[in-house]
């Protein structure tokens, strides 16, 4: 899962950020208006975390360009302005759960994997590849009666290169859905994460499912 943090305070934004990457999800971050603007227009995200007073563009103003432009994501605001007038506000123009700071970051968990499952009600939660199947609810992934212990990354790559069964997946299309904005595909690190899990799904015993497309990608079938 792939989320936007848009939060001015450094330390707040740290601390969440660090909390998302050790649940699994890949994270963008932003500390202005503009650029969290700019990143929710022109990327793909399971969920915006937006605060409100925010330099240059406030959460209201960013919140507003992305509804108009028809990206219904869904969106939690997260801000010390905790007046009825002000959550009211937020929720007429489009804006789906309000946190108030401080805040439990469990809380902000568990409010974003709510918000998430709400937008995929009508998604199928198990997907399959042959005799491969991974469990997005119960996070398992199992092959053969067998449980495969992977990593969060690992689960992130075989989930996304489930959804894409039988298309060729770019480099540049795992690294912009399975890791971080700022991540460098210039770098052997998908590859590595690709060859970890194949070993991992392609025991011996098995059909092939993970390929490499030479000059390309990879492909699940």
């Amino acid at each position: 899962m792939k989320i936007l943090i848009v939060e001015d305070e450094i330390k707040v934004l740290s601390f969440i950020q660090k909390g998302f990457n050790e649940h699994g999800f890949c994270v963008d971050i932003a500390s202005d208006g503009e650029d969290g603007l700019s990143l929710a227009l022109n990327n793909k995200y399971d969920c915006i975390i937006l605060d409100i007073m925010l330099p240059s563009l406030s959460g209201i103003d960013i919140l507003q360009k992305i509804r108009s432009e028809g990206i219904e994501i869904p969106v939690i605001f997260l801000t010390a302005k905790d007046t009825v007038s002000d959550r009211v506000m937020g929720f007429d123009i489009g804006g789906d759960d309000y946190l108030i700071k401080p805040f439990a970051f469990s809380e902000l968990l568990a409010r974003v994997k709510a918000l998430i499952r709400r937008g995929k009600t009508s998604s199928i939660s198990v997907l399959k590849c042959y005799d491969l199947i991974l469990d997005e609810k119960k996070r398992t992934i199992v092959r053969k009666d067998k449980i495969i212990d992977v990593t969060p990354k690992e689960f992130m790559l075989l989930q996304y290169l489930l959804e894409h069964k039988g298309e060729v997946v770019t480099r540049v299309m795992l690294s912009e859905s399975v890791w971080d904005y700022h991540f460098d595909p210039m770098t052997n690190v998908i590859d590595v994460h690709i060859n970890n899990l194949r070993k991992k799904i392609d025991f011996p015993g098995t059909k092939e499912l993970i390929h490499t497309i030479r000059g390309v990608g990879y492909v699940l079938k």
